[in-house]
């Protein structure tokens, strides 16, 4: 029979590793913060810098659309993150909520791309329809799981 630790010493092996993980939290909040700071930064840096040399031009509203869609993917990680952190348990709401972000920000790039339909191949187009597909698809699965975990989920759990 192999023999295991103190209950001492496993309560200071256990409050160490939630130490590390919580120091972890904390620089990966950081981190994701300032990305997020910089990026929205950037994006309203593009959208001035396009507006007075260029006006509102299409391709200028998909990049600084791009860009915002790429900050709220930030955000909802750190929020992911913060709940994380302050909790010690792990949601799928978040992750489910980012997944969903990322398909829409890619159907708003692909629509962006295939625009002007006299510059596209037949083999480009029907590979872009078939992703199309696949995003919405995609999209009704993590807008019904949400649904389903909300409606689904017990009244302690609910977020702040």
């Amino acid at each position: 029979m192999p023999k295991t630790a103190p209950p001492d010493l496993r309560e200071k092996i256990s409050s160490v590793f939630t130490r590390v993980e919580d120091v972890t939290y904390v620089g990966l909040g950081v981190l994701l913060a300032v990305s997020a700071l910089f990026l929205l930064l950037a994006a309203a840096w593009t959208l001035i810098e396009g507006l007075s040399f260029s006006g509102l031009a299409k391709d200028l509203t998909v990049e600084v659309v791009d860009q915002i869609l790429l900050v709220l993917l930030i955000i909802e990680i750190l929020s992911t993150v913060q709940v994380s952190f302050r909790e010690h348990v792990l949601t799928p709401e978040p992750f489910l909520v980012v997944g969903l972000i990322a398909a829409i920000r890619r159907i708003l790039i692909i629509t962006a791309e295939f625009s002007n339909p006299s510059e596209v191949l037949e083999a480009a187009f029907r590979n872009a329809m078939f992703e199309l597909g696949l995003l919405t698809v995609l999209i009704f699965s993590l807008v019904f799981s949400l649904h389903f975990l909300k409606k689904n989920r017990p009244a302690s759990v609910e977020r702040e």
